[in-house]
């Protein structure tokens, strides 16, 4: 699902201020309860990266002008498993009405899930999930739009090509769908190899440097492709293909659909993205409706978009 975002700096800026008045209201514990409020918990993986600070502002900022007896309490799991279990086990003792949980690893979050269900809080995974009963996961399918991916790239290469591939953060769902689903894609094509994978943990500069310790391993156009699990992991790999002067020998797709990564396929900087929707707002929709009651579907699969070189200026400003 698409829907105009603002700048990334800009959605930085909103994300930090929603983390400063989320702790004030952490710190006030009840009152917002007492006020009448109907309290949601919304626990975040991390707030360092663009599409996780865009969901937690989507959710937010439409919780405000639809719900308005609604307080959004967010919490920052600053890419740590035991940040973000302290941060769900101060929820669970606030007695929200519901949270909304993008977990860092599924195993780490999967008892404090689990927890927050047995206690009788509908729980809402997004994006990524756990390994237990939650009252409805929301996100794009991974594994689909990684398998999309590799039938791309396979038809794009001609069947044959040496991949590198750059993996999301070790152990969580979103990581292992979206490197399973493309395993699985492109073993059609058996002139596809994976020469080199890593863990970039997502992160762009993980990437680069990845690239850059990498580019000495093999020779001048021996690399014909890089599969990053998101677009900052896969500008950063162009970032180190440019400063090594191989950037165009080398085909780069990537999963997300951020606006920097659209304007870079518009200007043949990358060669696809597959969008990621990331549940705004689809994410509080289902939670005020688990907060009030009432049924909701048990998973809410969105749909990707497919953004190459031929449609891109198509959809320039229409990520995050």
């Amino acid at each position: 699902m698409f829907r105009n975002k603002k700048s990334r700096a800009a959605v930085a800026i909103v994300g930090a201020v929603l983390m400063a008045s989320s702790v004030a209201a952490c710190n006030r514990g009840e009152a917002g309860a007492a006020a009448g409020k109907t309290v949601i918990g919304f626990s975040q993986a991390t707030m360092n990266h663009p599409l996780r600070v865009a969901m937690v502002d989507g959710n937010v900022a439409y919780a405000k002008e639809h719900y308005q007896e609604v307080e959004v309490k967010v919490s920052d799991g600053q890419n740590s498993a035991p940040t973000q279990v302290a941060n769900m086990e101060s929820l669970i003792a606030q007695k929200p009405k519901a949270i909304i949980l993008s977990p860092v690893t599924s195993d780490a979050l999967t008892p404090v899930a689990k927890k927050a269900m047995d206690a009788g809080i509908p729980v809402l995974t997004v994006d990524r999930q756990v390994n237990t009963p939650v009252t409805s996961h929301i996100g794009g399918d991974n594994k689909a739009i990684a398998v999309s991916v590799g039938e791309f790239l396979g038809e794009k290469l001609g069947g044959n090509g040496n991949i590198i591939e750059i993996q999301g953060t070790a152990g969580a769902s979103a990581t292992i769908e979206r490197n399973s689903g493309f395993v699985e894609a492109i073993a059609k094509f058996p002139g596809l190899k994976i020469v080199a994978s890593t863990d970039g943990d997502y992160q762009r500069n993980n990437a680069t440097k990845f690239i850059e310790n990498n580019i000495q391993r093999f020779k001048s156009g021996e690399v014909t492709a890089v599969y990053a699990h998101n677009d900052e992991m896969a500008l950063g790999a162009r970032l180190a293909l440019e400063q090594a002067g191989v950037a165009d020998k080398v085909t780069i797709v990537s999963i997300d659909g951020q606006n920097e990564a659209i304007q870079a396929v518009a200007d043949k900087k990358l060669t696809a993205t597959f969008t990621y929707p990331y549940g705004v707002p689809e994410a509080i929709e289902a939670a005020y409706k688990a907060a009030k009651g009432e049924a909701i579907e048990k998973s809410l699969v969105l749909k990707s978009q497919r953004i190459d070189q031929d449609n891109a200026k198509d959809f320039i400003g229409t990520g995050f």
